[in-house]
């Protein structure tokens, strides 16, 4: 709440300039190095410089799907138009230590079957163990049903699939860059995929099928086609489109596509930790701010797409409807102006009040602004205690794109987690500030700083935990 100083720039021009594009050759390429996987960054890091690199496989030993010429020239054109250099190959060959490291994504595209030997399997587990990255589409869940590894790195595998047909996609992340710019819901035609087991429990879904709206789901209204994870030191991404030639022409499927590329070679970050047991505070309707007040003037504008910004101020939206203990909050936020520079924060452990200094004197704020000094700045307790700022700037996406806060509160310890990176602990130690029951807020700073947030949602935590909460820091 306590007014910015606007002193230090966050250095995103780097992240806002458009990369070089190498060019895109159909096999894979050849390392100039001996063995490793890109040197001290991993596969894709700081060993082999800035060029970003992704490697399309599609090598069948089953069906073959007849819309994998559309999606290697899509992924071409993505990388072509979004700075990344695109190598394709159906030769298993590739699949040594020296050629990976030369990648920062491996795309397995509708591979079918048993499709690398036992040498090819341990090269590729070592890459996604060394911090490599794999994304799946549609029949890579038809893949190496042998490969325990894979099968955990896929998420899934394939079950069986009715007819082609239309069927509604239910968006659960509105933050994950490969499902930001979808609705709500999403109507398109594919072949739907069942699956062996349910992903949920062990990777973070985007996206599930509403079995309603088709005829032939088998998994009981639970059913996630698009989800990601970071597994074994690594990351994967799957998405179960791509069955049809008309889907890599598709635009909203194409920006999928490439959202899920983004993160996997790290150029945008997000939270793809599973993520289970929470509530919808606000949903991006009108009817969910009910329980909430603004506290102080100015307010917070809904848009049709869910999320609400922040105008004039200052003040503060607070839920109103009850406090609470020991919890994780969840919610995504994305600041508007391009330095980086619009104030606003998170408050939590308040008592109940339509002053919203009230909040500043009797809680703490979880900074958002990302250009003030350390322990005013992007996941600060603000004025209390910095992030880890190594951290922090690694996980941070820039204005423009969103960002996740899980802001856990167990007695009186403090943590923030932003896009999935633990960046602060703290403990409060002010019996004016007990964290132990309170409420929380997103605040409006000023007319000059817009904020928006979307999808905030709670966990209530066992009260046990509040118990152990108030030992040395540490996991």
């Amino acid at each position: 709440m306590p007014t910015n100083g606007r002193g230090r720039g966050r250095l995103w021009a780097a992240l806002g300039g458009a990369a070089l594009l190498i060019g895109c050759v159909s096999g894979p390429a050849v390392s100039d190095e001996a063995g490793g996987s890109g040197g001290p960054g991993g596969p894709g890091g700081e060993g082999h410089g800035d060029e970003r690199r992704v490697l399309v496989f599609s090598k069948t030993a089953g069906f073959r799907h007849d819309s994998i010429p559309e999606g290697i020239t899509a992924v071409r054109e993505l990388g072509t138009a979004h700075g990344f250099t695109v190598d394709a190959t159906e030769d298993a060959g590739a699949f040594t230590a020296r050629n990976l490291g030369r990648y920062d994504a491996v795309v397995f595209l509708s591979t079918t079957g048993d499709v690398l030997n036992p040498a090819q399997q341990g090269a590729f587990e070592r890459y996604i163990k060394r911090g490599g990255a794999y994304v799946g589409i549609h029949a890579a869940a038809d893949t190496e049903y042998d490969w325990a590894f894979y099968g955990g790195l896929a998420g899934a595998y394939f079950q069986s699939h009715p007819a082609i047909q239309s069927a509604t996609v239910d968006v659960e992340d509105h933050a994950h860059p490969a499902t930001a710019g979808l609705g709500a819901t999403w109507n398109r035609t594919d072949e739907w995929y069942n699956y062996r087991s349910n992903p949920r429990a062990r990777a973070h879904v985007l996206a599930s099928l509403d079995e309603s709206s088709y005829s032939g789901g088998t998994m009981n209204g639970d059913h996630p086609i698009a989800w990601c994870q970071d597994y074994q030191g690594g990351r994967a991404f799957y998405t179960g489109g791509g069955h049809t030639k008309e889907s890599f022409a598709e635009p909203a499927f194409r920006q999928h596509l490439l959202g899920g590329l983004r993160w996997a070679i790290g150029e945008a970050q997000a939270d793809c930790r599973p993520e289970n047991g929470y509530r919808s505070l606000f949903d991006g309707t009108a009817a969910s701010l009910s329980a909430w007040r603004q506290a102080g003037p100015g307010s917070f504008t809904l848009s049709d797409d869910g999320t609400i910004t922040s105008a004039g101020g200052m003040g503060m939206l607070w839920y109103a409807d009850r406090s609470f203990g020991s919890y994780s909050l969840k919610l995504d936020w994305r600041m508007s102006g391009p330095s980086g520079d619009d104030n606003s924060g998170v408050f939590v452990g308040f008592p109940p009040s339509d002053d919203p200094w009230s909040a500043v004197n009797n809680g703490y704020e979880v900074q958002i602004d990302a250009t003030d000094v350390p322990e005013r700045t992007t996941g600060s307790v603000y004025g209390f205690r910095s992030a880890d700022l190594r951290k922090r700037d690694r996980a941070l996406n820039p204005p423009g794109e969103w960002n996740t806060y899980e802001i856990r509160v167990e007695g009186e310890r403090l943590r923030v987690w932003l896009n999935g990176v633990k960046i602060n602990d703290f403990t409060n130690t002010d019996p004016v500030r007990s964290l132990r029951d309170g409420h929380f807020g997103i605040q409006n700073h000023g007319s000059a700083d817009q904020v928006s947030f979307r999808d905030i949602r709670i966990k209530e935590l066992p009260a046990r935990a509040a118990d152990r909460a108030d030992s040395p820091p540490g996991d």
